[in-house]
């Protein structure tokens, strides 16, 4: 019947979305911290599980391993879901993994940030427009040296970039994902407009999020 809704996709999606949640709520800065032996990464710093505040425990290696976990696991589940389901359903699991990385079930849907599972997504989905976002991050980092606003800025650009590649769905798509990070940022926006956000290679402790 013309303009129905097409029912056998529910289920495919749905399996989608549950894929892209699970693997975007495993909390590898959480995991690795503990592994080494680390104080929570929950108690110090902003209190965020990403890899900027692994970064405050002094233990490089610990960062540079959560943010390729982090990044890994966006990527993973869009070409995973891609291979088995399709490029529509991988969009699905795009918005699960992110989702799962903001709001993760096994930690009270507390989690990170979103940089660096949406530069994941970026690489599975369309990575000509990963590769502006890093270029984007890295020249405001240098200029700025503030990381959240590097990432702030960088975001905002990609449904642009996503829209001038013609890919009006993934521009759609990161425009939510975009919105989602930004409001994960909210202290950092604030900290930024009045002075207080923390530089990168300050040694000071970071405000308490």
């Amino acid at each position: 019947m013309p303009g129905s809704i097409d029912w056998s996709l529910a289920l495919p999606y749905a399996a989608a979305l549950a894929f892209g949640y699970l693997l975007g709520s495993i909390p590898f800065g959480l995991l690795l911290t503990r592994l080494a032996g680390t104080q929570d990464i929950r108690a110090i710093g902003s209190g965020n599980i990403g890899a900027t505040n692994v970064l405050r425990t002094g233990r490089k290696g610990l960062a540079a391993g959560t943010l390729i976990g982090d990044v890994l696991k966006g990527t993973t589940a869009v070409l995973a879901t891609s291979y088995a389901l399709g490029p529509n359903a991988a969009m699905v699991a795009a918005l699960g993994a992110f989702l799962g990385h903001l709001f993760p079930v096994w930690l009270g849907f507390k989690g990170g940030k979103g940089v660096a599972i949406y530069i994941g997504l970026l690489i599975g989905l369309a990575w000509p427009a990963a590769l502006a976002f890093c270029l984007i991050w890295l020249a405001v980092a240098l200029l700025s040296r503030y990381s959240s606003l590097a990432g702030l800025l960088a975001s905002a650009t990609t449904p642009l970039v996503l829209w001038l590649m013609h890919d009006r769905r993934l521009a759609l798509l990161f425009a939510l994902l975009t919105v989602l990070l930004w409001i994960m940022h909210r202290l950092n926006i604030a900290h930024l407009l009045d002075g207080s956000e923390r530089k990168i290679g300050r040694s000071e402790p970071a405000p308490k999020a």
